[in-house]
């Protein structure tokens, strides 16, 4: 985490608390997009630890090498007894064909001149992938610095918990709290996130 972002970030006093209290985090682009993608599909409507548990086994299932052509090829029995559900299985076998499909056309370089909405567009197109799902590539395989994923839950109460004392805010009082984060809000995003969990 550089100074720009930190000097933006302390200009508000929660984010400066949050800083201190966590340390610097990272957003950076990931090394295989792919997998980052398979990981925000098997995160989709659990909790962190039951992903967490769900994804090591799935993973090991395929000897940990997340790649398009090694999930087209797996037994989808093997992964329902790791506990995806056969709607996920098929979530991730779609992502796998449109990586296929697409070549590098799903990489940081690939998606370099579209915006972040145009990225969203392009991921959602791909059957399991959602809104949430996107911006999550948008932040973790891309590491786009200015990503405000208002559809995260965790992200909505730790907001309401940090800036509200969990009392109500509509989306539209959120933004406008990130607005002072910018253009850094991924960073500002990750901060919420490790206040929640911890």
């Amino acid at each position: 985490m550089d100074d720009r972002v930190t000097a933006t970030l302390r200009e508000d006093p929660v984010m400066a608390g949050l800083i201190d209290r966590h340390g610097p985090l990272a957003v950076e682009p990931s090394e295989n997009p792919f997998r980052r993608l398979c990981v925000s599909i098997l995160n989709q409507q659990l909790s962190t630890a039951s992903a967490a548990a769900i994804r090591e086994r799935a993973f090991d299932v395929i000897d940990d090498e997340v790649t398009p052509a090694r999930v087209l090829a797996v037994d989808t029995e093997r992964l329902t007894e790791a506990g995806v559900s056969r709607t996920k299985v098929e979530y991730l076998r779609s992502a796998a064909r449109a990586f296929v499909d697409r070549g590098d056309g799903f990489s940081r370089e690939a998606l370099a001149d579209h915006d972040d909405d145009a990225v969203v567009a392009e991921l959602t197109d791909i059957r399991g992938v959602g809104e949430w799902t996107a911006r999550m590539y948008l932040i973790f395989a891309l590491g786009r610095e200015d990503v405000l994923p208002l559809g995260d839950l965790a992200v909505r109460k730790g907001i309401k918990a940090l800036y509200a004392d969990d009392a109500g805010l509509s989306r539209a009082e959120m933004r406008e709290i990130a607005d002072a984060w910018r253009p850094y809000r991924s960073y500002g995003t990750r901060y919420v996130w490790a206040a929640y969990e911890s």
